[in-house]
């Protein structure tokens, strides 16, 4: 009897060890992994992304509760690829989705075709602006910045955000929105680094500031004369030059030189 208790003490405590051991490792992927922020729930609702709790740089570089933003959904679930995935701040990636949903697809019907991809040219950096070396920490250091060179429609047209040849009330409306929803917008006209694409941030300033230098332009248009024009100088008569007098031999007359010229 005592040999069976025995048996099963042993079988018991065994078993406790186990459970105990398979609890520590859950208990440390539950501190790895906090639980996701208010803004990531709100997110979850309108964009596809992977969490990164978070994000430690050199120096100031370095942010928390970033996200790799992968796609957008729009109302219709139709999803806008971000190419490649931005590294953003969950506020800064929040804006950027309510931005394409709710003023770039809508603007992209306008052209012809739903809005199906954004081009990512710069997200996180640790850089300072402009990439100058020892500038002011720029907002790509912190992960609260963009930038856009073009987007992508289901008819495979891309659209330069820059391009002059776009309709010009349609960037014109673009900037106007982009401006409201971003602190900074910065393009063509702002400081020569962004001729080719329009970087947006979320960068807090005093009293609520918000800069908005994006020049839309036109195209160059090159002076040319009419046609008709040229057409006119060219079938207009060339004068001649007045004919020369003939030169007298030893003071003689014209005539008296042709008669002299027949006698020789």
């Amino acid at each position: 009897m005592k040999g069976l208790v025995v048996i099963a003490l042993f079988f018991c405590a065994t078993g406790l060890a186990a459970a105990q051991d398979a609890a520590v490792p859950a208990a440390k992927a539950t501190e790895a992994e906090p639980p996701p922020s208010a803004c990531q729930l709100r997110l979850t609702k309108v964009a596809v992304f992977k969490p990164i709790p978070l994000l430690a740089g050199p120096g100031e570089c370095g942010a928390v509760d970033v996200v790799l933003l992968e796609q957008v959904m729009l109302p219709d679930q139709a999803k806008v690829t971000v190419a490649p995935p931005a590294t953003l701040r969950c506020a800064m990636a929040e804006a950027v989705a309510l931005w394409l949903r709710e003023d770039v697809a809508p603007a992209a019907l306008q052209l012809g075709a739903p809005l199906r991809g954004l081009d990512n040219f710069d997200s996180y950096e640790c850089r300072g602006r402009n990439r100058v070396h020892g500038a002011t920490l720029s907002e790509h250091g912190r992960a609260n910045a963009l930038d856009v060179r073009a987007l992508r429609l289901a008819n495979g047209e891309v659209i330069g955000l820059t391009d002059v040849n776009v309709a010009r009330g349609w960037r014109e409306a673009l900037r106007a929105s982009t401006c409201a929803r971003f602190s900074t917008v910065l393009g063509p006209g702002s400081d020569g680094r962004h001729e080719q694409h329009i970087h947006v941030d979320l960068a807090e300033r005093r009293g609520g500031y918000k800069m908005c230098e994006w020049d839309v332009r036109e195209p160059v248009k090159e002076t040319a004369p009419q046609d008709g024009q040229n057409a006119a100088k060219l079938t207009e008569p060339v004068p001649l030059p007045r004919p020369r007098p003939v030169a007298s031999v030893n003071g003689a007359s014209p005539a008296k030189k042709m008669r002299w010229q027949r006698r020789w």
